[in-house]
């Protein structure tokens, strides 16, 4: 009776050890898939006119609050932002 026991200990062991080491092995697969760059990041970023008009703003500091050219960015800017489209 007592070797019984034993087999079946040392089964419920073996497959907890096998069952860690495929989730180490699992694990350690995703980390180092997500830590590979995707396509799109060698790609270089498009120019997108309101960013910089919006830097030019930030600039100017409070004199941007008077200027057409800012307000109309920002107004710009929210829409884009509060828009409920997606990829816009």
């Amino acid at each position: 009776m007592e070797a019984k026991m034993f087999v079946r200990l040392a089964a419920v062991i073996a497959i907890a050890v096998a069952v860690t080491a495929a989730a180490i092995h699992l694990a350690r697969d995703e980390r180092s898939t997500a830590a590979m760059p995707s396509p799109a990041a060698h790609e270089a970023p498009r120019a997108d006119p309101l960013r910089e008009t919006l830097r030019r703003c930030q600039q100017m500091g409070e004199s941007a609050t008077r200027d057409p050219q800012c307000l109309a960015a920002w107004d710009e800017n929210r829409r884009r932002f509060l828009s409920p489209a997606a990829g816009n």
